[in-house]
């Protein structure tokens, strides 16, 4: 090839890659933007719950003590799953958001004198199982209905059956620092089983609060303290109520503070550290059937626990 075609050839190359560095230059000035790959959106979470255990003096069930449940180490594991099912708009007065809901608890303790003779899981004396679902609606009600199951692994009773309705209020908004979290319980007992006589297909009602308060809330681990109040009522009449002839079944409260665990790495779940000491003081009806416990007066007990627990 001769020498001017070289220089030609060479000069057309130079031309190409100048007009390609200029529109390059123009594209980069026009948008303002360097070329970024598209960012991934976050998964949503359709599934949550929770999980942990609590390690009790005493295991009262809707103010009634469970027998020789006040010796021994006690121990009660739970998992909740939560699915969500519909989620609407959470400033809706209408409905906001549709849950299922599974959960099981357990009651294991060292005292193992009420399992019969051959039991293969004395120490296992209770599992429940507990599904459900839970609607919020109007932005500060949340209505769960779950079907309760109440079977004995170690064969300290029969199983139990009943259907429970609970409504709460988040009343956050309104007063702040001093909401009460209230909330309201309605149990009907399925079958005829009854503990110790008491509440063949009976009603039970309970009224609660739980005022609570934060400390350093800004900080790395902020302490919460809440004073749970609750009244357990039941239907009367014929001996066939919740609490036998008597309404009262009892009231408890206590003091509650919990820590968050804030050295765990949020990737394992949000754990946190609770201590409380809850006081009960119960009606006629369940003194007459239990007798007086060691170590408490006549109509009250005192129970002490600790817990550890996890959401995700």
């Amino acid at each position: 090839m001769p020498k001017k075609h070289y220089i030609t050839l060479a000069a057309a190359l130079l031309s190409l890659s100048s007009l390609s560095t200029a529109f390059a230059g123009t594209e980069t000035v026009s948008s303002g933007k360097e070329s970024k790959p598209v960012a991934t959106p976050c998964p949503v979470t359709y599934i949550t719950g929770d999980f942990g255990v609590t390690f009790t003096s005493e295991y009262d069930s809707r103010g009634i003590p469970q027998p020789d449940q006040w010796k021994g180490v006690i121990a009660q594991p739970y998992l909740d799953l939560y699915i969500k099912l519909y989620s609407g708009d959470a400033n809706s007065w209408g409905i906001n958001s549709v849950s299922a809901q599974l959960s099981f608890w357990s009651d294991i303790g060292s005292n193992h004198s009420t399992s019969p003779a051959g039991s293969t899981t004395p120490y296992w004396e209770e599992f429940d199982w507990m599904p459900g679902l839970s609607m919020t609606f109007a932005q500060k009600f949340t209505l769960t209905v779950q079907y309760f199951e109440f079977d004995s692994p170690a064969d300290v009773f029969s199983t139990a059956r009943s259907i429970n309705a609970n409504l709460t209020y988040d009343d956050s908004s309104l007063l702040g620092p001093f909401a009460l979290h209230p909330h309201v319980t309605v149990l009907y007992e399925l079958g005829s089983n009854g503990w110790a006589g008491l509440h063949p297909h009976g009603w039970y009602y309970e009224f609660g609060i739980a005022p609570s308060y934060t400390f350093m809330p800004k900080s790395q681990y902020p302490i919460t303290l809440s004073a749970p109040f609750t009244l357990g009522l039941g239907s009367g009449g014929g001996g066939t109520g919740f609490y036998g002839n008597n309404n009262f079944g009892y009231f408890s409260v206590g003091p509650n503070i919990s820590v968050p665990l804030a050295f765990i790495p949020s990737g394992f779940g949000s754990w946190t550290l609770s201590a409380a000491y809850t006081y009960y003081y119960e009606g006629t009806t369940i003194r007459e059937a239990i007798g007086p416990p060691v170590g408490s007066g006549a109509n009250s007990r005192n129970v002490f626990s600790g817990a550890l627990g996890c959401t995700f």
